[in-house]
């Protein structure tokens, strides 16, 4: 009997295609145009070909931009998972403390990026700011305006308070979805806190740090809005990573063409080390 295949199904998916169209595909094929042309303004584009490609590849104000992502990006993921792991782990799985917990945990998620940036920016001054002004009561001059090494303790002190609490609820909801017989056989077998760890937790949370590692790291490589409210990709260019560069080059400069096709090399390197971290992760998971 030859099977009858329905395709009304895909008419209720039209809504939602249309709309991811507009909103992504259409934005995506006008950035493609002006990458490949150049205009002088009143609208009038002229053809430039890989141009402005070359000449982005070229650049060293791109590669380094794109150095300081890489290394913010390596040094909040090395930070952010084993301690959000360490958090879930000491979290209480029953009783009164777990809502508390969580809620108190979902907290730096709820607030607005610009917020954020704000609240940090203000907390840090030496004047004003609460860690600042102390911190300069015990002798440690703190300037994240004029040193670039403070500035950059700033952001990544910053992004940890922030985006920590989302691997911790990641990892935690992985936790208390191992049933309790894995436990219960590991307490037979007289297995210490970390084997318990090594053998049976880190396993099935595997999936979700792998969905907490790519979120994180597509996060933190998109960084725009905290570090720019608060050092404004200062002092000189010790902060200006690949998403501030690219505004300033878009906005500050009127650099269409050059922006254009920054924009695309930039989505193309989060697209690739996303699909090589996402590769190397599952394929690890699946030998095992």
């Amino acid at each position: 009997m030859e099977k009858t295949w329905n395709n009304k199904a895909w008419f209720m998916v039209l809504p939602a295609f249309l709309i991811v169209a507009f909103s992504a595909i259409v934005p995506l094929m006008t950035v493609v145009n002006y990458s490949v042309q150049d205009t002088f303004g009143n609208n009038q584009f002229f053809w430039a070909g890989t141009e402005w490609f070359t000449e982005i590849l070229e650049s060293e104000r791109f590669w380094g931009a794109l150095y300081r992502n890489l290394l913010f990006s390596a040094i909040v993921l090395l930070i952010e998972i084993p301690l959000g792991v360490f958090i879930a782990l000491n979290m209480p799985r029953r009783g009164i403390w777990v809502p508390i917990c969580l809620v108190t945990m979902a907290m730096p998620l709820l607030i607005p990026w610009n917020v954020v940036g704000t609240i940090w920016q203000l907390l840090c001054r030496s004047d004003i700011g609460l860690l600042g002004y102390s911190l300069a009561k015990i002798g440690i001059q703190f300037n994240y305006a004029s040193d670039p090494l403070h500035a950059w303790i700033t952001v990544v002190v910053m992004d940890v308070w922030h985006w920590t609490s989302l691997v911790v609820l990641l990892a935690y909801a992985g936790l208390v979805s191992i049933p309790d017989a894995y436990y219960q056989a590991a307490r037979i077998d007289g297995a210490s806190r970390w084997s318990v760890f090594r053998y049976i937790q880190l396993p099935k949370m595997k999936r979700v740090l792998l969905i907490a590692f790519l979120l994180r790291f597509m996060d933190s490589f998109m960084i725009y809005t905290e570090p720019f409210v608060v050092t404004g990709g200062g002092p000189g260019t010790s902060t200006t990573f690949l998403s501030i560069d690219l505004v300033k080059m878009a906005i500050g400069q009127f650099d269409l063409g050059p922006a254009a096709a920054m924009s695309l090399i930039y989505f193309l390197i989060i697209l690739l080390l996303s699909w090589v971290f996402y590769t190397v992760m599952t394929s690890s998971d699946a030998e095992n």
